[in-house]
C-alpha cells in the first residue's frame, strides 16, 4: 500500500515539475524580443521659454477622474472581484468623481462605451514584480510581457511596444515591490506620466529624478482600489482634468497637454463614505497658474497651508504660508518649477511643472537606438537558457512517463 502511495505522490511530483517546466519555457520565449538601448545622457530642461501646461485654462472646467480600478474580470482570477461596474460607478459618482475609468488587469471595460466621455482604459502587466503601466485611449490590448525579471531595458522595451497602441501611457505604483528602481526615471522615456500617488505608495521621488533629467512627465493620483466598497481604499485620491469639452479626445489632449494635477485626500481610518464625499466637496480648485515677466504667480479658491515651489532635484525653493495665492521669482538656473499645495487637514495637491524649452513643449528625449551586439548576445543567453529547461522538460518526461516501474 505504502509503495503504491509513493508511486502516485511521485508521479504528480513530476506531473508538477513538467508543468512548471512547460510554464518557464513559454514565458521566457518573449525574452528573444529583448532589445538592449543606448540611452541618452541624461540632461536638464534648457531653453529661452517657460512651458505652462495651464496656459489658457477654463477655471469652470475642472473634472474630477480616477484612472485606476479594478473591476470583476477573467472569472475573478484577478483581485477586484468584489467590484461591479454598476458599484464602481454608483460609490464615484456619489464621491463627485466625472472620469471613471475602470482599468482591468490586461482588458478593456467597456461599460459606459455609449458615453462621450468614455474612455478605454487597461493596465497592462503580468509580470510577477507588478511592473504595470496604465493604458488610456488604448487601440487594444498588447499582450507582450517579460514575466520573471525585468532590467530597464526591458522596461523600456514594453513601453516601446505600447506606445503605438495607445494614446497615454502612465508607469503605475513605480514603488509597488520595488517595480520601478527610482534611477530608471533618468532614463526611461516615450511614456507620458507617473502615477506618482496612489493606495501602494509616494513615487514623487521618482517624478522629480524624470523632471531633473529632462523627461517632461505630467501626474497622476490614482485609488487603485480593489476593492470598492472599503472607504479606506475608495476616494482617496483623484487627478483633476481641464478641458472644455467634456469628451473623450478632449480629456486625452488635456492630459497629453498637462492641463491637469493631482490630489491625495486625507482620510480617517474607516470613515463613512458620507464623511468622505465632504472632504471631497470642500477640496480647493485651482484658479491661476500664470508666469508674468520672471514670475511665477499660482492662485487657488481657497488658502492653503502651506504652498511649496519645488525645482531641480526636488528642492524646496520657496514655501508660503496660509495664503490662496503666491508668487515665484523664477531664476537663471531653474529648470523646471511645480507646485505643492498642503493643507490643514493635510490633504495634497500636486500640480504638473512648468519647464524650460525652445519649442512649443520639452520635447521627449530620444533614445540613441539599439546597442546590435550586445542585444544578440542577451538572446544567445536566453536560447541557451531555453535549451536547458527544454532538455530538462524532455529528460523529466522520459524518466517520469516513459520508464516502466516494476
Amino acid at each position: 500500500m505504502f509503495k503504491m502511495f509513493f508511486k502516485i505522490g511521485l508521479y504528480i511530483i513530476k506531473l508538477l515539475l513538467l508543468f512548471m517546466l512547460g510554464i518557464m519555457i513559454f514565458f521566457t520565449l518573449p525574452y528573444f524580443k529583448t532589445q538592449v538601448y543606448n540611452f541618452a545622457e541624461p540632461h536638464v530642461f534648457k531653453g529661452e521659454h517657460w512651458y505652462n501646461p495651464y496656459r489658457g485654462m477654463d477655471t469652470s472646467a475642472w473634472y474630477k477622474g480616477n484612472f485606476q480600478v479594478q473591476s470583476y474580470a477573467w472569472k475573478g482570477l484577478t483581485d477586484g472581484e468584489q467590484n461591479t461596474n454598476e458599484a464602481i460607478d454608483s460609490i464615484y459618482s456619489y464621491l463627485g468623481y466625472n472620469i471613471i475609468a475602470t482599468s482591468d488587469y490586461m482588458k478593456i471595460n467597456e461599460s459606459g462605451k455609449e458615453s462621450p466621455s468614455y474612455l478605454k482604459v487597461y493596465e497592462h502587466g503580468y509580470n510577477i514584480l507588478k511592473r504595470h503601466q496604465i493604458a488610456i485611449g488604448a487601440a487594444k490590448v498588447n499582450w507582450m510581457d517579460f514575466m520573471f525579471f525585468q532590467n530597464i531595458h526591458h522596461k523600456q522595451k514594453i513601453i516601446n511596444t505600447l506606445r503605438p497602441n495607445n494614446e497615454l501611457i502612465y508607469l503605475a505604483h513605480p514603488d509597488l515591490s520595488g517595480s520601478y528602481d527610482l534611477e530608471n526615471f533618468a532614463h526611461l522615456t516615450n511614456y507620458d506620466g507617473i502615477e506618482a500617488h496612489s493606495i501602494f505608495g509616494d513615487a514623487v521621488d521618482c517624478w522629480d529624478m524624470a523632471l531633473s533629467t529632462g523627461h517632461y512627465a505630467t501626474i497622476q493620483c490614482n485609488d487603485d482600489s480593489h476593492n470598492i466598497f472599503n472607504p479606506n481604499l475608495t476616494g482617496n485620491y483623484c487627478t483633476f482634468i481641464n478641458t472644455k469639452e467634456f469628451a473623450s479626445d478632449e480629456i486625452i489632449d488635456a492630459m497629453k497637454k498637462g492641463s491637469a494635477y493631482g490630489v491625495r485626500l486625507f482620510r480617517e481610518k474607516d470613515e463613512s463614505f458620507d464623511l468622505k464625499k465632504n472632504r471631497h466637496e470642500q477640496l480647493a480648485r485651482l484658479m491661476k497658474v500664470e508666469i508674468v515677466n520672471d514670475s511665477l504667480l499660482v492662485e487657488l479658491d481657497k488658502p492653503s497651508k502651506e504652498i511649496r515651489f519645488i525645482g531641480q532635484g526636488g528642492e524646496i525653493k520657496k514655501e508660503m504660508l496660509n495664503q490662496s495665492q503666491a508668487f515665484y521669482k523664477l531664476q537663471d538656473e531653474d529648470t523646471y518649477i511645480r507646485i505643492e499645495f498642503e493643507f490643514s487637514d493635510s490633504t495634497l495637491m500636486f500640480l504638473n511643472p512648468i519647464a524650460r524649452t525652445n519649442a512649443a513643449k520639452p520635447l521627449p528625449v530620444q533614445l540613441d537606438g539599439v546597442n546590435q551586439i550586445k542585444t544578440w548576445l542577451f538572446r544567445l543567453f536566453v536560447l541557451f537558457v531555453e535549451a536547458f529547461l527544454i532538455f530538462v522538460f524532455i529528460y523529466t518526461f522520459k524518466k517520469g512517463f516513459l520508464k516502466r516501474h516494476d
